[in-house]
């Protein structure tokens, strides 16, 4: 009981990390100018992206055939979709035209799909511990330096929509929580079906590119229609390159 206490609590410490580093640099940014925040929206896209092509997808053609991979990405896919509805509704966004607004609901769905996104994350590193005390604290290390980029991703729509700097630094420590809980899963099972992990994987990477088609792309380009959009999205795409690789 012990060892699955601390993995537990070394998951949950490395999830909550990096997100909560990025949180912290996203709310004291003093520049708040839409080229600013087009930027920083067209970088998380880019990020996002480059997880899914170079670690998500890729993980799980490793372990499960296609179709399992499409299930999982049509799911996440649809589960995004319904908390867009959801979000929408709770914060009345679909009747205001107001540039914070749109920011706010981006923020919130943003922190959501990295949420859903850190479970399968928690897997690996739970799943890494059970084989050896090296892999585990890589994989750990890892993913928390790749969660800081996320975490300015989250905090700065959400601050400049509108959002007590207090309250956003909360939601970023909540998203970082989903990895203790995969890393507790992983732990108890060690070796976890591989189909599950795949579709875990797989719903994570349909999560992922629903936010950056449907919330991150549109949203910088809204914002600011000059070239600094498209030089966030590659500059985020090569950095999210690199750190998968790491």
């Amino acid at each position: 009981m012990s060892g699955l206490l601390k993995t537990t609590l070394l998951g949950l410490f490395f999830g909550t990390f990096g997100t909560t580093i990025g949180g912290i640099l996203g709310i004291t940014f003093k520049k708040t100018s839409h080229k600013f925040l087009s930027f920083i929206l067209s970088f998380a896209s880019g990020l996002m992206l480059a997880i899914v092509c170079f670690d998500l997808v890729p993980e799980a053609l490793q372990l499960t055939g296609l179709g399992n991979i499409f299930i999982g990405l049509l799911l996440g896919i649809a589960t995004m979709i319904v908390c867009d509805i959801l979000v929408q509704k709770k914060f009345n966004i679909k009747h205001v035209s107001g540039k914070g607004n749109t920011l706010l609901k981006t923020g919130i769905i943003v922190s959501i799909g990295l949420a859903l996104h850190n479970f399968p994350e928690g897997l690996a590193i739970g799943s890494g511990f059970e084989a050896s005390l090296n892999l585990g604290y890589s994989l750990a290390l890892a993913i928390a330096l790749h969660d800081i980029p996320e975490g300015i991703s989250m905090a700065v729509p959400m601050k400049n929509g509108g959002m007590h700097p207090a309250k956003v630094l909360l939601y970023v420590i909540l998203s970082g929580v989903t990895t203790g809980i995969g890393a507790f899963f992983g732990a108890i099972i060690g070796n976890i079906s591989e189909q599950v992990i795949a579709i875990c994987l797989s719903f994570a990477a349909g999560a992922m590119l629903y936010i950056v088609s449907g919330e991150l792309i549109p949203e910088s380009n809204n914002l600011y229609k000059g070239r600094m959009t498209a030089i966030g999205n590659i500059c985020g795409f090569l950095i999210g390159m690199l750190a998968t690789r790491v």
